[in-house]
């Protein structure tokens, strides 16, 4: 599993407790159950037909000539100088 942080408002978070008592449950479970049923509905992501389906978005830009150059321009940060690594 991998951990996340939500912020939710004073209303969600009681509602969220209160039914995590009443059901003999967490908190955490509530919300996984919520996220599977909404966004999960029945069966597993087909991940390759995910993948298919974002495959070549960037390739009708117009704007971008030299791809690698956008890449590294979009990589490129002042992190490291700010960490005095590099």
């Amino acid at each position: 599993m991998k951990r996340t942080q939500l912020y939710l408002d004073e209303e969600m978070a009681r509602v969220l407790e209160t039914l995590s008592r009443q059901k003999g449950t967490t908190v955490s479970e509530l919300v996984r159950a919520s996220l599977r049923e909404r966004y999960m509905p029945g069966k597993d992501l087909d991940r390759v037909s995910l993948a298919r389906s974002i495959a070549g978005i960037w390739k009708n830009r117009r704007d971008l000539k030299d791809i690698d150059a956008a890449v590294r321009k979009l990589r490129k940060g002042s992190r490291l100088k700010r960490c005095r690594i590099g």
